[in-house]
């Protein structure tokens, strides 16, 4: 007796709780828009704190500025080349040739050409 009541108590609790849902592969991320961690109200040539990671800004007019070192001076903010959203370190950038993206954990990727590929390469080197 006391398994049948066991076991009509699980089924109970089974159907009261459903299974948990997969969650869903998030949506491509081809533009600006959607990629996390650009700041906002940046100067365009002030000052700034990383050439490689969560590099991008945005001006009080919205341009859309990068955190670059030319030559290896300090650091400022750049106008941006066109951004193609959140893209993979070396997948292929065809069609977005001198192009920037982030990568998801932030890194700031260019797209460049060698060898007759086009791919995604660390921007700051």
């Amino acid at each position: 007796m006391r398994s049948l009541l066991a076991v009509l108590a699980a089924l109970v609790i089974a159907a009261t709780f459903p299974p948990a849902v997969v969650a869903a592969q998030p949506a491509a991320c081809d533009e600006p828009s959607c990629v996390p961690g650009i700041t906002g109200g940046v100067v365009l040539g002030a000052g700034c704190p990383n050439t490689a990671y969560f590099v991008f800004g945005t001006t009080s007019r919205g341009r859309l500025v990068f955190c670059g070192s030319p030559r290896r001076y300090a650091p400022r903010y750049f106008r941006s080349p066109p951004m193609a959203g959140i893209k993979d370190e070396n997948s292929d950038c065809g069609g977005h040739l001198n192009d920037v993206a982030q990568a998801p954990d932030g890194l700031f990727l260019s797209c460049a050409a060698s060898d007759g590929a086009t791919r995604w390469v660390r921007g700051d080197a």
